[in-house]
């Protein structure tokens, strides 16, 4: 796994993994400062490289009346003064051409959402850009099939990508973790496991996405224990009042307790490799 590419990431300790974290959409730069000076207080604590996710719009949402985002160009100014602030990296999803133009500017990671994975047109601007791509498999995809999306940015002359894995359909309105695929894909690239969008209860009769968060550390323990290269996990300090995917995503009072053993199981699960 190699992360020198990603700028202002710190160096990984004791083979642990990194930690993508942050709320799903970006709603305002107190909230979002909040977020990230909680998150890394954590990781430093840990010895964890950690790049502040935050969506600057969010454009696949199942009802034309849910939140979309505060306007692209204030969330993209948040997202840079974030990395400026605290100097680290920063990620966000693209879901065309002219996001990832736009984007470009600010952010360190081009993020491509799941459900976006197969747009050739949009995978190779982004590759352009030369900033790291961070795919997300599509619930829809094997892992095998993840490479041919790997290659799209590779042929495009970027060698900077990873795969994130957030579940796959099983049935209509739920998601199951392949274990199975983690290392196929890491054969690929550098493997993410999204934690809490892997426990979404998708296209809900009301419109809005359920989720279990209290199987959030069930998941990232298999997860660390399958060798995952990092964890992404959205946190937010009051899920209740998230304007996007609250009921799956992680209270950040319980952020560093999980990680804690999480770290803790990565470093037994190492001596056993050694």
């Amino acid at each position: 796994m190699d992360l020198n590419h990603i700028p202002n990431l710190k160096h990984l300790k004791s083979n642990n993994f990194f930690l993508i974290a942050g709320p799903c959409a970006i709603e305002g730069q107190e909230m979002a400062f909040k977020i990230a000076e909680k998150c890394i207080e954590i990781c430093d604590k840990f010895g964890i490289p950690y790049i502040f996710k935050g969506s600057f719009k969010k454009a696949n949402r199942s009802r034309i009346d849910s939140f979309t985002g505060i306007g692209d160009e204030k969330a993209l100014n948040i997202l840079n003064n974030v990395k400026n602030h605290f100097n680290i990296p920063v990620i966000t999803d693209v879901h065309n051409e002219n996001d990832v133009k736009l984007a470009a500017e600010y952010v360190d990671i081009m993020q491509i959402p799941a459900f976006l994975v197969r747009q050739t047109d949009l995978l190779v601007a982004a590759a352009k850009t030369m900033k790291t791509v961070n795919l997300k498999k599509g619930q829809f995809m094997s892992p095998e099939s993840m490479r041919f999306a790997v290659n799209k940015i590779v042929e495009s002359g970027n060698k900077n990508v990873m795969i994130t894995d957030r579940g796959t359909m099983f049935g209509y309105q739920d998601l199951i973790v392949d274990f199975r695929g983690i290392p196929t894909m890491k054969s690929y690239a550098t493997t993410v496991l999204d934690v809490t969008h892997s426990l979404q209860k998708p296209n809900q009769t009301s419109g809005v996405t359920g989720g279990f968060p209290e199987m959030i550390e069930t998941i990232a323990r298999a997860g660390v224990v399958n060798g995952v290269d990092g964890l992404f996990i959205e946190t937010h300090f009051d899920p209740n009042s998230a304007k996007s995917d609250g009921k799956n995503m992680l209270p950040i009072n319980k952020l560093e307790e999980i990680i804690e053993r999480l770290v803790s199981i990565r470093s037994t699960f190492n001596s056993f490799r050694s």
